[in-house]
């Protein structure tokens, strides 16, 4: 009967081409995964693995084996983890990554009622507008969207990542608001430059029903914070193209109007995402529950879809 130690070796072995990865991922040292890994495979007595200086690759039977686990596997992991998380009150330090604006007004008033059901966490709460390693930088949960995420993580929908124009009641006093996205380029815009890429980011706006037109601003100011964008807009210094949390309290006082209503730019989700580690540790399984039931409890899936709106 082999452990489930040198099953969950091989299987991460296999997913990232590598001992280091699997470890990193597993919290182990890479020597302990190679040494699972050539354990299964001197008590199958087959290869599983070709093995070279830069990268793993599966033999033939190696691939037939991961095929026949790799189902077998998630569902004894989630059976252990949910024996093991049901035995004992969540607790630690929990670590999560928030975008700014969306963390203050939206996740972190979450954290009174949290805090009172689970009285033994610890909250450590880093706002940021990047995409983090979880596993590197030691997160036990994040909340954001409009990136791709690696298969080895999972990600609870909570909203759309929608992306909408919006300008200052001043500066469009004397202008007259455009009919469809492709009238946006005639006014002075305020747009952000990836700390990724270094590029300006474009947009190609759609309606409710799938008509799509592209989003071309000028370039008048340019930031490299959403943050920022919806404060240039707020002091008047054109139209901005930011998602629905970063402006819907302006939206609601006023101090930002909608150009353009009903067409947004889908940036994908916002999610709440973790690493599918075979013991999710219970404070992070009770804090994913937590918000996406209270994202659910306030309908903000609806109040952040700019094709609604």
């Amino acid at each position: 009967m082999e452990t489930l130690a040198n099953l969950e070796s091989f299987v991460r072995s296999a997913e990232y081409g590598s001992f280091s990865e699997a470890a990193r991922w597993l919290s182990l040292t890479p020597a302990a995964v190679s040494r699972n890994v050539a354990m299964l495979e001197r008590n199958l007595g087959v290869r599983l693995f070709h093995r070279s200086t830069r990268r793993l690759t599966l033999t033939e039977a190696g691939e037939t084996f991961r095929v026949g686990i790799a189902g077998n596997l998630d569902g004894l992991q989630a059976a252990i983890a949910g024996v093991s998380a049901g035995g004992g009150e969540p607790a630690g330090v929990l670590k999560v990554s928030l975008p700014p604006t969306l963390g203050r007004a939206y996740v972190l008033p979450l954290l009174p009622g949290f805090l009172e059901r689970y009285p033994r966490i610890k909250p450590e709460l880093h706002f940021e507008n990047r995409q983090v390693d979880l596993v590197a930088e030691g997160y036990d949960a994040a909340i954001g969207g409009g990136f791709e995420l690696s298969p080895a993580i999972v990600a609870r929908a909570l909203a759309p990542a929608h992306i909408i124009a919006v300008a200052s009641p001043a500066y469009m006093r004397d202008r007259m608001p455009p009919a469809d996205p492709t009238g946006l380029s005639c006014l002075d815009g305020i747009v952000m430059r990836s700390l990724q890429s270094g590029r300006i980011r474009h947009w190609t706006m759609r309606d409710a029903v799938g008509h799509e037109r592209p989003t071309l601003l000028q370039e008048s100011v340019v930031v490299n914070d959403p943050s920022a964008m919806r404060d240039a807009a707020l002091l008047g210094l054109g139209v901005a193209l930011v998602a629905m949390p970063d402006v819907g309290a302006a939206l609601e006082k006023g101090d930002l109007v909608r150009l353009v209503p009903r067409w947004y730019a889908d940036a994908g989700a916002i999610s709440v995402y973790y690493a599918s580690r075979a013991l999710l540790p219970a404070k992070t399984r009770a804090f994913v529950d937590w918000v996406y039931d209270a994202f659910k409890a306030q309908r903000l899936g609806e109040r952040f879809a700019g094709s609604l709106a």
